[in-house]
């Protein structure tokens, strides 16, 4: 199947049509599945490999494709922050390939065993990791999940079939080529890895009611995204919601460290979901602390909106509401809130936060530990910045997405996560009785 072929266009498409599209990304995905799940590890390490050598090697095509969706975006009066995730680089590119480079030298977990014990009547039961079988991933605006989700699946023997937005269509289909032409190489089948064909949000439908093929859908992006996966699916989902991270700067934090960590977590990459939206500022160190953390912020162009005790100390600090406390700006804007201490951070991050990264800073021991164990959040950090909520960071090579999820699987989701388990039951003509 190639996809050098125009996007399809969302007026022009009749829903029948879609229908037969998805039906088909269905039927291949299910016939691929069977091999991918008994692949050896050598031939799926030999795709990625390959896959990585193809994105450095045709980077000038896939920089032209995202290109083409830059310039859509621009004219569409897309959000900075938004085009700052569309955006693709040669660096950004490296790292797509050096993420694959970092999977490929990760454990193959599929078959690997995770429990074993013998029962009194002599059968002998082991739990073994296998793939979770076909795998639907549905996104907006980053094309690097893209060959992040691919490669993650590729390795834990998952076929997926990736549904990327409109607005990163033409990046998305460069890169899904690219390992399509891999997995071709390396002898497993190109449909291991499916891109849905059109930008007609119908397909989304479609998806979600696949339960005859699809075993798992993950949506990356936006609330109103994960509302309509969350609401609509039939098929189980992996989600995570807004990503409302925390950093607490506790009475007992080094002032230095505490500038220069605020600072990162907000504004080393605005747009990713681990960026700091909100600070905490202990009511104890409002004098010493929050006067070289504002400035920092402010000399970066970030916007300080504040409570009371924020904007007495800083002139610049706009009010904030109760609205800003509950949101995700994926922009250099950042809320203030005063707390007393830790207990107070934690109520607040209990009462805002979205349970995805929170951390605190802090050089007492025993307030770092009250805050890592009383805060209920996927990701919670002392003394780091909360962009380090990433699966590279992790050391997973790359991440399929942070789950809030309280089932099977919680922050980054990397290769282990994307299996599941079966039991296997070896007995001696054992009979029950």
């Amino acid at each position: 199947m190639s996809y050098t072929g125009a996007a399809m266009n969302v007026e022009t498409k009749p829903v029948e049509d879609v229908v037969t599209i998805v039906a088909a990304l269905g039927r291949r995905a299910k016939a691929a599945a069977a091999a991918l799940r008994n692949a050896a590890t050598e031939a799926k390490n030999r795709a990625l490999v390959e896959a990585a050598r193809l994105i450095r090697a045709e980077k000038a095509a896939i920089l032209a494709a995202n290109a083409r969706d830059i310039e859509a975006a621009r004219a569409a009066g897309m959000r900075s922050a938004l085009q700052d995730r569309l955006l693709l680089n040669e660096a950004r590119i490296e790292g797509m390939a050096k993420g694959l480079d970092d999977i490929v030298a990760l454990p193959d977990p599929v078959g690997a065993e995770i429990e074993r014990w013998q029962r009194p009547n002599g059968l002998a039961i082991s739990r073994v990791r296998v793939p979770i079988g076909v795998i639907g991933v549905i996104y907006e605006a980053r094309p690097n999940v893209t060959a992040d989700a691919g490669a993650l699946c590729i390795k834990s023997g998952n076929v997926v079939v990736l549904r990327g937005g409109s607005d990163s269509f033409h990046s998305s289909r460069s890169i899904v080529e690219l390992l399509r032409r891999a997995l071709e190489t390396a002898g497993l089948p190109e449909d291991c890895v499916q891109l849905v064909p059109t930008t007609d949000r119908a397909a989304v439908g479609e998806l979600l009611k696949a339960m005859d093929w699809l075993d798992l859908i993950v949506p990356r992006g936006g609330r109103s995204l994960i509302d309509r996966v969350t609401q609509e699916s039939r098929v189980p989902v992996l989600r995570h919601y807004d990503g409302i991270c925390h950093v607490y700067v506790d009475r007992d934090a080094d002032a230095g460290m505490a500038r220069d960590l605020v600072a990162n977590a907000k504004m080393r990459r605005v747009s990713v979901c681990g960026a700091a939206e909100t600070l905490l500022i202990d009511r104890a160190a409002l004098d010493t602390h929050l006067g070289p953390v504002l400035a920092r912020l402010h000399e970066l162009g970030c916007e300080v909106r504040g409570d009371a005790e924020v904007r007495k100390r800083d002139a610049k600090a706009l009010p904030a509401t109760e609205k800003d406390w509950r949101t995700e700006y994926l922009e250099p804007i950042i809320s203030v809130a005063t707390v007393d201490g830790v207990a107070g951070a934690i109520r607040h991050i209990a009462t805002y936060g979205s349970q995805h990264t929170e951390a605190i800073v802090t050089d007492n021991q025993a307030t770092a530990d009250r805050f890592l164990k009383e805060v209920d959040s996927a990701i919670v950090m002392h003394n780091a910045s909360t962009q380090f909520a990433d699966g590279g960071e992790f050391g997973l090579g790359a991440e399929i997405g942070i789950s809030t999820n309280r089932m099977h699987a919680r922050g980054p989701v990397g290769l282990v996560e994307l299996t599941t388990y079966k039991n296997v039951v070896r007995g001696k003509g054992t009979l029950r009785p």
